[in-house]
Protein backbone atom coordinates (compact mmCIF):
# COMPACT_ATOMS: atom_id res chain seq x y z
CA UNK A 1 0.00 0.00 0.00
CA UNK A 2 0.89 3.49 -0.57
CA UNK A 3 1.83 5.37 2.62
CA UNK A 4 2.88 8.86 3.54
CA UNK A 5 3.95 9.88 7.12
CA UNK A 6 3.92 13.28 8.65
CA UNK A 7 6.52 14.57 10.71
CA UNK A 8 9.99 12.07 11.06
CA UNK A 9 10.00 12.15 15.04
CA UNK A 10 10.18 9.23 16.99
CA UNK A 11 7.13 8.05 16.41
CA UNK A 12 6.54 8.68 12.42
CA UNK A 13 10.19 6.99 11.98
CA UNK A 14 9.50 3.68 13.63
CA UNK A 15 6.08 3.65 12.31
CA UNK A 16 7.62 4.52 8.57
CA UNK A 17 10.41 2.00 9.08
CA UNK A 18 7.92 -1.17 10.12
CA UNK A 19 5.63 -0.52 7.49
CA UNK A 20 8.54 -0.10 4.96
CA UNK A 21 9.95 -3.55 6.61
CA UNK A 22 6.97 -5.75 5.69
CA UNK A 23 6.48 -4.48 2.29
CA UNK A 24 4.45 -1.02 2.35
CA UNK A 25 5.89 2.16 0.40
CA UNK A 26 6.53 4.65 2.18
CA UNK A 27 7.19 8.46 1.59
CA UNK A 28 8.31 10.45 5.15
CA UNK A 29 7.95 14.12 4.84
CA UNK A 30 9.49 16.47 7.72
CA UNK A 31 9.94 19.89 7.21
CA UNK A 32 13.67 19.81 8.53
CA UNK A 33 15.85 19.40 5.80
CA UNK A 34 18.93 18.69 7.56
CA UNK A 35 16.93 15.93 9.17
CA UNK A 36 16.06 14.67 5.73
CA UNK A 37 19.73 14.59 4.12
CA UNK A 38 20.98 13.07 7.33
CA UNK A 39 18.59 10.07 7.06
CA UNK A 40 19.18 9.81 3.32
CA UNK A 41 22.68 9.38 4.34
CA UNK A 42 22.18 7.07 6.86
CA UNK A 43 22.48 9.23 10.05
CA UNK A 44 19.66 8.18 12.56
CA UNK A 45 18.33 11.50 14.73
CA UNK A 46 17.14 9.37 17.76
CA UNK A 47 18.48 6.33 19.78
CA UNK A 48 16.33 3.24 19.88
CA UNK A 49 17.69 -0.54 19.72
CA UNK A 50 16.81 -2.31 16.06
CA UNK A 51 15.91 0.94 14.07
CA UNK A 52 19.18 2.11 12.68
CA UNK A 53 19.17 -1.22 10.14
CA UNK A 54 15.69 -1.08 10.07
CA UNK A 55 15.68 2.46 8.63
CA UNK A 56 18.83 1.80 6.07
CA UNK A 57 17.78 -1.59 4.49
CA UNK A 58 14.46 -0.03 3.36
CA UNK A 59 15.84 3.15 2.11
CA UNK A 60 18.19 1.17 0.29
CA UNK A 61 15.64 -0.60 -1.01
CA UNK A 62 13.95 1.98 -1.93
CA UNK A 63 10.13 1.15 0.30
CA UNK A 64 11.04 3.63 2.44
CA UNK A 65 11.59 7.62 1.17
CA UNK A 66 12.19 11.21 2.59
CA UNK A 67 11.56 14.34 1.58
CA UNK A 68 10.79 18.05 2.35
CA UNK A 69 8.05 18.24 -0.78
CA UNK A 70 5.04 18.30 1.15
CA UNK A 71 2.84 18.12 -2.36
CA UNK A 72 5.14 15.01 -3.21
CA UNK A 73 3.54 12.87 0.09
CA UNK A 74 0.34 13.81 -0.61
CA UNK A 75 0.17 12.53 -4.24
CA UNK A 76 1.88 9.40 -3.37
CA UNK A 77 0.11 8.25 -0.24
CA UNK A 78 -4.11 6.84 0.11
CA UNK A 79 -3.17 6.46 3.53
CA UNK A 80 -1.43 9.49 5.29
CA UNK A 81 -0.07 9.36 8.86
CA UNK A 82 -0.09 12.91 11.15
CA UNK A 83 2.64 11.83 13.12
CA UNK A 84 4.32 15.36 14.15
CA UNK A 85 4.31 16.84 17.44
CA UNK A 86 2.21 18.08 19.98
CA UNK A 87 4.32 19.72 22.44
CA UNK A 88 2.32 21.31 25.56
CA UNK A 89 1.27 24.78 25.01
CA UNK A 90 2.36 27.48 28.10
CA UNK A 91 -1.00 26.03 30.62
CA UNK A 92 0.01 22.18 30.05
CA UNK A 93 -2.71 21.67 27.01
CA UNK A 94 -1.52 19.67 23.77
CA UNK A 95 -0.71 22.30 21.03
CA UNK A 96 -2.50 21.13 17.95
CA UNK A 97 -0.85 23.60 15.25
CA UNK A 98 1.75 21.37 13.73
CA UNK A 99 -1.06 18.84 13.69
CA UNK A 100 -3.58 21.15 11.96
CA UNK A 101 -0.96 22.34 10.09
CA UNK A 102 -0.81 19.44 8.43
CA UNK A 103 -4.08 18.57 8.01
CA UNK A 104 -4.28 22.11 5.48
CA UNK A 105 -1.65 20.81 3.87
CA UNK A 106 -3.28 17.90 3.10
CA UNK A 107 -5.93 19.28 2.06
CA UNK A 108 -3.87 21.78 -0.12
CA UNK A 109 -2.38 19.19 -2.43
CA UNK A 110 -5.19 16.28 -2.16
CA UNK A 111 -6.38 15.67 -5.75
CA UNK A 112 -8.73 12.52 -4.71
CA UNK A 113 -9.89 10.12 -1.52
CA UNK A 114 -7.23 10.16 0.92
CA UNK A 115 -7.62 8.64 4.28
CA UNK A 116 -5.95 11.04 6.95
CA UNK A 117 -5.18 9.22 10.31
CA UNK A 118 -3.79 10.85 13.37
CA UNK A 119 -1.24 9.29 15.31
CA UNK A 120 0.28 11.37 17.47
CA UNK A 121 -1.31 12.03 21.24
CA UNK A 122 -4.14 14.36 20.35
CA UNK A 123 -6.67 15.61 22.72
CA UNK A 124 -9.82 14.48 22.76
CA UNK A 125 -12.39 16.02 20.08
CA UNK A 126 -8.99 16.73 17.56
CA UNK A 127 -10.22 14.79 14.90
CA UNK A 128 -13.43 16.88 14.65
CA UNK A 129 -10.61 20.07 14.12
CA UNK A 130 -8.80 18.26 11.67
CA UNK A 131 -11.75 17.72 9.77
CA UNK A 132 -12.67 20.94 9.80
CA UNK A 133 -9.54 22.23 8.91
CA UNK A 134 -9.84 19.69 5.70
CA UNK A 135 -13.20 21.23 5.40
CA UNK A 136 -12.32 24.84 5.41
CA UNK A 137 -9.17 24.34 3.09
CA UNK A 138 -11.14 22.49 0.55
CA UNK A 139 -14.00 25.20 0.61
CA UNK A 140 -11.15 27.63 0.24
CA UNK A 141 -9.23 25.96 -3.01
CA UNK A 142 -13.18 25.53 -4.46
CA UNK A 143 -12.39 21.66 -4.44
CA UNK A 144 -15.20 18.96 -3.31
CA UNK A 145 -13.11 15.85 -2.71
CA UNK A 146 -13.80 12.74 -0.12
CA UNK A 147 -11.45 11.43 2.81
CA UNK A 148 -12.11 10.24 5.80
CA UNK A 149 -10.49 10.85 9.12
CA UNK A 150 -8.82 8.02 11.48
CA UNK A 151 -7.76 8.06 14.69
CA UNK A 152 -4.90 5.44 15.16
CA UNK A 153 -3.16 6.04 18.17
CA UNK A 154 0.75 4.84 19.19
CA UNK A 155 1.43 2.62 22.14
CA UNK A 156 5.42 2.67 21.27
CA UNK A 157 7.43 2.11 24.71
CA UNK A 158 10.89 4.21 24.16
CA UNK A 159 13.98 1.76 23.94
CA UNK A 160 11.41 -1.41 22.49
CA UNK A 161 9.47 1.01 19.92
CA UNK A 162 10.00 -1.18 16.82
CA UNK A 163 9.43 -4.60 18.90
CA UNK A 164 6.06 -2.62 19.74
CA UNK A 165 5.30 -1.80 16.39
CA UNK A 166 5.99 -5.47 14.80
CA UNK A 167 4.72 -7.05 17.32
CA UNK A 168 2.02 -4.35 18.73
CA UNK A 169 -0.66 -5.69 21.90
CA UNK A 170 -3.99 -4.11 20.49
CA UNK A 171 -4.26 -2.06 17.28
CA UNK A 172 -6.98 0.94 18.24
CA UNK A 173 -9.31 2.03 15.23
CA UNK A 174 -11.08 4.80 15.59
CA UNK A 175 -13.21 5.24 12.54
CA UNK A 176 -17.15 5.07 11.54
CA UNK A 177 -16.60 4.28 8.03
CA UNK A 178 -16.13 0.39 7.21
CA UNK A 179 -14.41 1.29 3.98
CA UNK A 180 -11.91 2.92 5.95
CA UNK A 181 -11.63 0.51 8.37
CA UNK A 182 -10.75 -1.88 5.63
CA UNK A 183 -8.41 0.24 4.81
CA UNK A 184 -6.44 0.43 7.66
CA UNK A 185 -7.11 -3.71 8.23
CA UNK A 186 -5.62 -4.63 5.08
CA UNK A 187 -2.52 -2.02 6.13
CA UNK A 188 -2.10 -4.02 9.36
CA UNK A 189 -2.64 -7.29 8.33
CA UNK A 190 1.01 -8.04 8.50
CA UNK A 191 1.35 -7.46 12.35
CA UNK A 192 -2.18 -8.99 12.89
CA UNK A 193 -2.05 -12.91 11.62
CA UNK A 194 -1.83 -14.41 15.11
CA UNK A 195 -4.62 -13.66 16.47
CA UNK A 196 -7.06 -10.31 15.76
CA UNK A 197 -5.44 -7.20 17.67
CA UNK A 198 -7.64 -4.87 15.79
CA UNK A 199 -9.78 -2.75 18.35
CA UNK A 200 -12.23 -0.83 16.07
CA UNK A 201 -14.27 1.77 18.26
CA UNK A 202 -15.76 5.40 17.64
CA UNK A 203 -13.04 8.20 17.40
CA UNK A 204 -13.17 9.70 20.55
CA UNK A 205 -12.78 6.71 22.43
CA UNK A 206 -9.52 5.81 20.47
CA UNK A 207 -8.49 9.50 21.15
CA UNK A 208 -9.14 8.92 24.85
CA UNK A 209 -7.92 5.39 25.09
CA UNK A 210 -4.46 6.93 24.38
CA UNK A 211 -4.45 9.28 27.49
CA UNK A 212 -6.18 6.81 29.39
CA UNK A 213 -3.43 4.26 29.41
CA UNK A 214 -0.64 6.43 29.75
CA UNK A 215 -2.08 8.21 32.80
CA UNK A 216 -2.63 4.63 34.18
CA UNK A 217 0.72 3.74 33.82
CA UNK A 218 1.67 6.94 35.53
CA UNK A 219 -0.45 6.45 38.24
CA UNK A 220 1.04 3.30 39.09
CA UNK A 221 4.22 4.77 39.24
CA UNK A 222 3.51 7.64 41.76
CA UNK A 223 1.28 5.56 43.95
CA UNK A 224 4.26 3.19 44.45
CA UNK A 225 6.46 6.58 44.82
CA UNK A 226 3.75 7.50 47.28
CA UNK A 227 4.06 4.06 49.48
CA UNK A 228 7.90 4.74 48.95
CA UNK A 229 7.49 7.87 50.96
CA UNK A 230 5.35 5.89 53.29
CA UNK A 231 7.55 3.13 53.74
CA UNK A 232 10.43 5.59 54.87
CA UNK A 233 8.52 6.54 57.71
CA UNK A 234 7.47 3.37 58.84
CA UNK A 235 10.91 1.76 58.57
CA UNK A 236 9.23 -0.51 56.03
CA UNK A 237 11.33 -1.95 52.92
CA UNK A 238 9.56 -1.13 49.51
CA UNK A 239 10.87 -3.73 47.90
CA UNK A 240 9.42 -6.34 49.82
CA UNK A 241 6.02 -4.45 49.84
CA UNK A 242 6.31 -4.40 45.58
CA UNK A 243 7.30 -8.15 45.82
CA UNK A 244 4.19 -8.29 48.06
CA UNK A 245 1.46 -6.87 46.23
CA UNK A 246 2.87 -7.65 42.75
CA UNK A 247 2.23 -11.61 43.56
CA UNK A 248 -1.69 -10.40 43.40
CA UNK A 249 -2.48 -11.07 39.68
CA UNK A 250 -4.99 -8.42 39.86
CA UNK A 251 -2.39 -5.78 40.81
CA UNK A 252 0.89 -7.59 38.82
CA UNK A 253 4.79 -6.30 38.69
CA UNK A 254 4.54 -3.94 36.25
CA UNK A 255 4.89 -0.53 36.64
CA UNK A 256 4.99 -0.80 39.98
CA UNK A 257 8.69 0.04 40.81
CA UNK A 258 9.84 3.11 43.13
CA UNK A 259 12.19 5.48 42.10
CA UNK A 260 12.85 9.12 41.45
CA UNK A 261 9.92 9.73 39.11
CA UNK A 262 9.03 9.20 35.76
CA UNK A 263 9.59 11.78 32.49
CA UNK A 264 9.90 11.21 29.02
CA UNK A 265 7.90 12.48 26.50
CA UNK A 266 4.69 11.06 27.00
CA UNK A 267 3.81 10.68 30.44
CA UNK A 268 3.83 14.00 32.15
CA UNK A 269 2.59 16.22 28.76
CA UNK A 270 0.10 13.52 28.53
CA UNK A 271 -0.95 13.65 32.07
CA UNK A 272 -0.66 17.29 32.01
CA UNK A 273 -2.69 16.74 28.94
CA UNK A 274 -5.81 15.53 30.31
CA UNK A 275 -6.16 17.46 33.38
CA UNK A 276 -6.32 20.71 31.08
CA UNK A 277 -9.21 19.05 29.19
CA UNK A 278 -10.94 17.53 31.82
CA UNK A 279 -10.90 21.21 32.81
CA UNK A 280 -11.99 22.48 29.86
CA UNK A 281 -15.27 20.04 30.16
CA UNK A 282 -15.91 21.55 33.84
CA UNK A 283 -14.09 17.87 35.48
CA UNK A 284 -11.16 18.63 37.89
CA UNK A 285 -9.45 15.21 37.50
CA UNK A 286 -8.50 15.01 41.33
CA UNK A 287 -6.29 11.63 40.60
CA UNK A 288 -4.49 13.25 37.50
CA UNK A 289 -3.79 16.03 39.48
CA UNK A 290 -1.94 13.64 42.25
CA UNK A 291 0.06 11.76 40.19
CA UNK A 292 1.00 15.34 38.68
CA UNK A 293 1.76 16.40 42.25
CA UNK A 294 3.53 13.26 43.76
CA UNK A 295 5.99 12.74 40.50
CA UNK A 296 7.22 16.58 40.71
CA UNK A 297 8.38 16.02 44.30
CA UNK A 298 9.87 12.53 43.58
CA UNK A 299 12.23 14.13 41.23
CA UNK A 300 13.47 16.08 44.23
CA UNK A 301 14.06 13.08 46.73
CA UNK A 302 17.66 12.34 45.67
CA UNK A 303 18.60 15.93 46.07
CA UNK A 304 16.49 15.60 49.35
CA UNK A 305 19.05 12.40 50.93
CA UNK A 306 21.48 14.28 49.50
CA UNK A 307 21.27 17.15 51.50
CA UNK A 308 20.63 15.36 54.37
CA UNK A 309 23.83 13.00 54.07
CA UNK A 310 25.76 16.50 53.65
CA UNK A 311 24.37 18.43 56.12
CA UNK A 312 22.63 20.44 54.39
CA UNK A 313 26.36 22.31 52.69
CA UNK A 314 26.82 20.80 48.73
CA UNK A 315 28.22 23.96 47.80
CA UNK A 316 32.25 22.60 46.50
CA UNK A 317 30.92 18.63 46.55
CA UNK A 318 31.66 16.69 43.07
CA UNK A 319 29.20 14.55 42.27
CA UNK A 320 29.35 11.14 40.33
CA UNK A 321 25.67 10.83 38.39
CA UNK A 322 24.89 7.32 36.78
CA UNK A 323 22.32 7.96 33.74
CA UNK A 324 20.58 10.90 32.13
CA UNK A 325 18.19 9.41 30.14
CA UNK A 326 15.11 9.33 31.36
CA UNK A 327 15.07 5.21 30.79
CA UNK A 328 17.35 2.67 29.66
CA UNK A 329 17.68 1.85 25.82
CA UNK A 330 17.09 5.19 24.96
CA UNK A 331 18.71 8.86 25.09
CA UNK A 332 15.77 10.71 25.43
CA UNK A 333 16.52 13.26 28.23
CA UNK A 334 13.35 15.02 28.17
CA UNK A 335 11.55 15.46 31.59
CA UNK A 336 14.46 13.42 32.63
CA UNK A 337 14.90 12.85 36.73
CA UNK A 338 18.89 13.70 35.99
CA UNK A 339 17.81 16.75 35.04
CA UNK A 340 16.16 18.17 37.99
CA UNK A 341 18.75 16.68 39.54
CA UNK A 342 21.50 18.17 38.28
CA UNK A 343 20.50 21.60 38.17
CA UNK A 344 19.41 21.91 41.96
CA UNK A 345 22.84 20.48 42.74
CA UNK A 346 24.44 23.11 40.40
CA UNK A 347 22.28 25.65 42.37
CA UNK A 348 23.99 24.30 45.50
CA UNK A 349 26.79 25.00 44.23
CA UNK A 350 28.34 20.96 43.77
CA UNK A 351 29.15 19.67 40.11
CA UNK A 352 28.39 17.19 37.99
CA UNK A 353 30.69 14.01 36.98
CA UNK A 354 28.31 12.26 34.48
CA UNK A 355 27.75 9.32 32.23
CA UNK A 356 25.08 7.61 30.63
CA UNK A 357 25.93 4.98 27.30
CA UNK A 358 23.70 6.60 24.80
CA UNK A 359 22.57 10.32 26.34
CA UNK A 360 26.01 11.66 26.42
CA UNK A 361 25.50 13.88 22.93
CA UNK A 362 21.87 15.16 24.48
CA UNK A 363 23.01 16.26 27.46
CA UNK A 364 25.86 18.14 25.42
CA UNK A 365 23.10 19.39 23.19
CA UNK A 366 20.83 20.35 26.02
CA UNK A 367 23.84 22.38 28.33
CA UNK A 368 26.36 22.69 26.24
CA UNK A 369 29.95 23.76 27.36
CA UNK A 370 29.85 24.72 31.36
CA UNK A 371 32.62 24.34 33.94
CA UNK A 372 29.90 22.43 36.52
CA UNK A 373 29.30 19.47 34.17
CA UNK A 374 31.83 17.28 33.18
CA UNK A 375 30.29 14.32 30.50
CA UNK A 376 32.89 11.69 31.00
CA UNK A 377 33.50 8.60 28.27
CA UNK A 378 33.12 5.46 30.89
CA UNK A 379 31.06 5.27 34.28
CA UNK A 380 34.23 4.20 36.23
CA UNK A 381 36.05 7.91 34.84
CA UNK A 382 32.93 9.42 36.09
CA UNK A 383 33.40 8.25 39.89
CA UNK A 384 37.23 9.90 40.08
CA UNK A 385 37.75 12.20 42.49
CA UNK A 386 33.84 12.53 43.37
CA UNK A 387 32.15 13.02 46.74
CA UNK A 388 29.57 10.49 46.24
CA UNK A 389 27.44 8.28 43.57
CA UNK A 390 24.41 9.02 42.03
CA UNK A 391 22.43 6.68 40.24
CA UNK A 392 19.03 8.07 38.02
CA UNK A 393 18.84 5.22 35.34
CA UNK A 394 18.43 1.96 35.68
CA UNK A 395 20.99 0.88 32.90
CA UNK A 396 21.85 -2.88 32.59
CA UNK A 397 25.66 -1.56 32.71
CA UNK A 398 24.99 -0.50 36.32
CA UNK A 399 23.28 -3.03 37.76
CA UNK A 400 26.17 -5.07 38.92
CA UNK A 401 29.35 -3.19 39.31
CA UNK A 402 33.00 -3.10 40.90
CA UNK A 403 31.90 -1.68 44.36
CA UNK A 404 35.73 -2.03 45.26
CA UNK A 405 36.80 0.19 42.32
CA UNK A 406 33.80 2.58 43.61
CA UNK A 407 35.08 2.73 47.22
CA UNK A 408 38.57 3.54 45.93
CA UNK A 409 37.80 6.66 43.48
CA UNK A 410 34.91 7.88 45.89
CA UNK A 411 36.35 10.24 48.79
CA UNK A 412 33.48 8.76 50.22
CA UNK A 413 31.52 5.79 50.25
CA UNK A 414 27.92 6.57 49.46
CA UNK A 415 25.36 5.70 46.95
CA UNK A 416 22.31 7.55 46.56
CA UNK A 417 20.47 4.89 44.37
CA UNK A 418 17.45 6.66 42.57
CA UNK A 419 16.38 2.99 41.22
CA UNK A 420 16.95 0.37 43.82
CA UNK A 421 19.46 -1.41 42.12
CA UNK A 422 21.18 -2.12 45.03
CA UNK A 423 20.08 -3.73 48.18
CA UNK A 424 21.00 -2.48 51.73
CA UNK A 425 22.10 -5.42 53.09
CA UNK A 426 24.42 -5.73 50.45
CA UNK A 427 25.72 -2.03 50.41
CA UNK A 428 25.79 -2.62 54.44
CA UNK A 429 28.53 -5.46 53.86
CA UNK A 430 30.59 -3.67 51.39
CA UNK A 431 30.46 -1.06 54.32
CA UNK A 432 28.50 1.92 51.64
CA UNK A 433 26.31 4.29 53.40
CA UNK A 434 23.25 3.70 50.72
CA UNK A 435 20.29 5.72 50.17
CA UNK A 436 17.68 3.64 48.38
CA UNK A 437 13.80 5.28 47.52
CA UNK A 438 11.61 3.69 50.22
CA UNK A 439 14.04 1.40 52.04
CA UNK A 440 13.39 2.66 55.50
CA UNK A 441 15.21 0.32 57.30
CA UNK A 442 19.07 1.69 55.42
CA UNK A 443 18.36 5.73 55.93
CA UNK A 444 20.86 6.58 58.18
CA UNK A 445 20.03 10.04 59.78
Amino acid sequence: MKVTVFGIGYVGLVQAAVLAEVGHDVVCVDVDQKKVDNLEKGVIPIYEPGLTPLVKSNFESGRLVFTTDAQRGVDHGELVFIAVGTPPDEDGSADLKYVLAVAGTVAKYMQKHKIIITKSTVPVGTADKVRAKVESVLAEENKSITYDVVSNPEFLKEGAAVNDCMRPDRIILGTDNPKAEKKLRELYAPFNRNHDKVIVMDIRSAELTKYAANCMLATKISFMNEMANLAERFGADIENVRRGIGSDPRIGYQFIYPGCGYGGSCFPKDVQALIRSANGVGYQAKILESVEAVNYTQKEKLFEYMSRHFDGNLSGKTVALWGLAFKPNTDDMREASSRVLMEKLWAAGAKVQAYDPEAMEEAQRIYGEQDNLMLCGTKESALTNADCLVVCTEWQAFRAPDFELIKSKLSQAVIFDGRNLYTPESMDEQGIAYYGIGRGLSIKE
